[in-house]
Formats: C-alpha cells, sequence, structure tokens
C-alpha cells in the first residue's frame, strides 16, 4: 500500500510531538509514502507566515525530501473537476486545496494519510487512514 501525506501530518512530523506519527512513518520504507506539490505549498505558505521561515522551510525540505512528490497534473485535474462539481450539486463543498490533494490520491491510487477525515470524508472513492487514532 502507498501513502499520500497530507499537510497535518507532515506537521505533527515535523513538530516531534505525537509519537504515533513518528512511529508510523518511520516504519514505512521511504517508497510507500508520496507527498503532492500542493502538501508541499501548504507547508513553505505556513513557514513563510512564521517568524523564522528560512530555518523552518530547511527544517520541512529535510524530511519532505525524503519522498517522491507528485504534481497536480491533468488526470487529478480531471478528477478534481469530477469532485468538485458533484460536491457542488450536494451542497457539500470542501477546501480547494483539500480537493486537490484528494484528488491527486485518486488519480495515483493512494490512501491518505490525514487527520482531517471528516472533510476527505466527502470525496467518494478515496480511501483515508488516520495515523493519528
Amino acid at each position: 500500500m502507498k501513502y499520500l501525506l497530507d499537510t497535518n501530518v507532515c506537521i505533527r512530523y515535523l513538530q516531534g510531538r505525537l509519537p504515533v506519527i513518528l512511529d508510523a512513518i518511520r516504519s514505512r520504507k521511504p517508497d510507500e509514502i508520496v507527498i503532492c506539490s500542493v502538501v508541499r505549498a501548504e507547508l513553505y505558505y505556513g513557514a513563510m507566515k512564521g517568524q523564522f521561515p528560512a530555518e523552518t522551510v530547511v527544517k520541512q525540505r529535510q524530511f519532505i525530501d525524503w519522498f517522491p512528490t507528485l504534481s497536480f497534473d491533468d488526470s487529478a485535474a480531471l478528477i478534481f473537476g469530477k469532485i468538485r462539481a458533484d460536491l457542488y450539486r450536494q451542497g457539500n463543498p470542501i477546501g480547494p486545496y483539500d480537493l486537490q490533494i484528494g484528488a491527486i490520491a485518486l488519480a495515483n491510487n493512494l490512501t491518505l494519510v490525514t487527520h482531517n477525515t471528516r472533510e476527505f470524508s466527502r470525496i467518494e472513492g478515496l480511501q483515508l487512514t488516520d495515523w493519528e487514532i
């Protein structure tokens, strides 16, 4: 099984406060985990808002560079469009970045690791797991 880490999982790992997250990531082979460009962007945004952006980016890169990065490509874009339209019709939208992350996971047949299962569970067919539980 391959996993796509959501932003909140990366943040928890970088904070080092949840041993369950540290153990879950460290117990897997690096080729079982991927990051996506949207998660990288969200992490970099968080770093740039902080007091020490350069140091935070270095710390983030030391972690996320362990894993391959998937981009939001044409396959994910098509899936994104379908999901967004379906959720719009249901009156149950989710944030655009979470939509992109979910679409990347679906396009690449990955299980999304997130603590935000409430929002992501609205995406039909998306495989989710929460390593914080």
